[in-house]
């Protein structure tokens, strides 16, 4: 049983536990991809920073959709900047991102965590459906003790109305969360809101100027659980 006052490790899904770039990896390695195969990390890319843009956009204007929309959204503006027109190759696309694979490091620090007495949850931006596929097709079934999904509060993150999903769900005070996120302004705003933060960087990115800061910066997830135990 861990010592510390953390009694909750909760997870942002996309890009934290599932690898958001699987998908058109995995596409442009199938029959008939060699046209553009080579482009798919741009594809990737831009596909990630539309669909995340759509969020904070829709958040602000007050236009919330759910994520699968600004997904599909987020697809569309990708393969046209890319000059892909092909009604199958965006239909694969979608269906991949349905089966997204986790980290490799992911289910033996999710086993560890729980092996320190740790609730595990997640809090994401995807609708329930879409975390459940995931979490699934990772073969986490059972794993997590609740799945808190944006659609519930009809607002994206960084709106601390997601944030507080965590406190009523679980009955803990911010304090007692240790919020993991990829994504630097989501750690920034879980920090402001009150939790313990971890920041997986993967890319080595800067640190975000926010409105506040990860206590914690990691490359990946496998050091998590020493990080816990030793605070």
């Amino acid at each position: 049983m861990s010592k510390n006052r953390i009694r909750a490790c909760v997870f942002d899904a996309y890009g934290t536990l599932f690898d958001v770039g699987a998908a058109a990896r995995i596409a442009a390695g199938e029959p008939g991809a060699a046209a553009w195969a080579p482009r798919w990390p741009e594809i990737a890319a831009d596909w990630r920073r539309k669909q995340l843009e759509y969020t904070w956009l829709r958040a602000v204007a007050g236009h919330h959709a759910d994520f699968w929309q600004v997904t599909q959204d987020g697809l569309d503006w990708a393969l046209e900047k890319a000059g892909l027109t092909d009604p199958a190759l965006r239909e694969r696309l979608l269906a991949l991102y349905w089966q997204l694979a986790a980290f490799p490091e992911v289910p033996g620090m999710l086993a560890a965590l729980a092996g320190q007495g740790q609730r595990l949850a997640i809090l994401s931006n995807g609708s329930p459906g879409m975390l459940e596929g995931a979490v699934n097709s990772a073969g986490l079934q059972g794993v997590f003790e609740a799945l808190y999904s944006v659609e519930s509060v009809g607002v994206f993150k960084p709106h601390d109305r997601v944030y507080e999903l965590v406190g009523a769900g679980l009955g803990l005070e911010p304090g007692e969360v240790l919020f993991v996120s990829s994504n630097g302004w989501d750690a920034c705003a879980g920090a402001a809101f009150g939790f313990t933060t971890a920041w997986v960087n993967r890319d080595g990115a800067p640190m975000d100027r926010l409105f506040g800061r990860p206590h914690h910066v990691l490359g990946d997830l496998a050091a998590l659980p020493g990080l816990l135990a030793g605070l």
